[in-house]
């Protein structure tokens, strides 16, 4: 079993994108399975083969604990790690080839407490890797573009697992995108236009950032994906294949 956990942010289209790639996987001769890992969602677009929901209950937290959604939340995200154990029986049963873990929505609560990254570390399995989720309709100037690329960064060091970057909706930006991925290719590029936005210590600051990113191999380039139209899936698939099995490509 190899696992693929899509983080980004609220919004991105993680769990849309979940449902995707498990179609993508299931029509070339894989058995793929998805685990939601959001006990706060009220609803999906796919239907989970394991989901985290049936081993706790956020309303019930709230009415519990006398808590608000928010408090209701964060415990409900803590608790994950107390199921792991339940869930690792759950996938190891079934046995797949691929677990597609769709994370929670608000990604502080999963990668920046300590049950999200628990989780990840403890959860056995062949291989882990993660896909970050660039929203496409979040980066379409420079300083929102690196804003991304640092949380991406913090992720993958949070997560400690190999990253691989995407951006979603690309049909809504296609007028942005060739530019916005022009970021993820050159450096120079990514200077040039953010010198035109900020500038004085707002760009030295992040000039900076960029040239450690840069210097420890941490920026990758953008696969654009829409789940909208497909567009996408094929190099995306091509991507998880180089970093989740070691190069090997699945039948397409």
């Amino acid at each position: 079993m190899k696992v693929i956990f899509v983080t980004g942010t609220a919004g991105a289209g993680k769990s849309l994108l979940t449902s995707k790639i498990k179609e993508y996987y299931a029509k070339n001769a894989t058995f793929p399975i998805t685990l939601n890992l959001d006990p706060g969602v009220a609803s999906l677009p796919y239907s989970p083969d394991i989901d985290v929901r049936d081993y706790v209950d956020v309303n019930s937290l709230m009415e519990q604990y006398e808590l608000g959604s928010n408090g209701s939340l964060i415990m409900a995200n803590d608790l994950i790690a107390t199921k792991i154990d339940d869930i690792q029986k759950e996938a190891d049963t079934i046995n797949p080839d691929y677990l597609i873990v769709d994370t929670p929505g608000q990604i502080e609560l999963f990668a920046y407490r300590q049950s999200g990254p628990f989780f990840v570390q403890n959860f056995e399995a062949e291989e882990k890797m993660n896909l970050f989720l660039f929203d496409g309709t979040m980066v379409s100037t420079p300083s929102n573009f690196v804003s991304l690329m640092l949380l991406s960064t913090s992720i993958r060091l949070r997560l400690g697992l190999p990253t691989v970057n995407v951006i979603t909706k690309t049909d809504l930006i296609e007028e942005k995108l060739q530019q916005v991925l022009s970021w993820s290719g050159t450096d120079s590029k990514l200077e040039a236009d953010l010198a035109g936005e900020v500038n004085g210590d707002t760009f030295s600051l992040v000039s900076d950032m960029l040239t450690s990113i840069n210097r420890n191999d941490f920026q990758q380039d953008l696969i654009p994906v829409s789940n909208a139209t497909g567009d996408g899936m094929v190099n995306l698939q091509s991507a998880l294949s180089r970093t989740i099995n070691l190069g090997e490509e699945i039948e397409d």
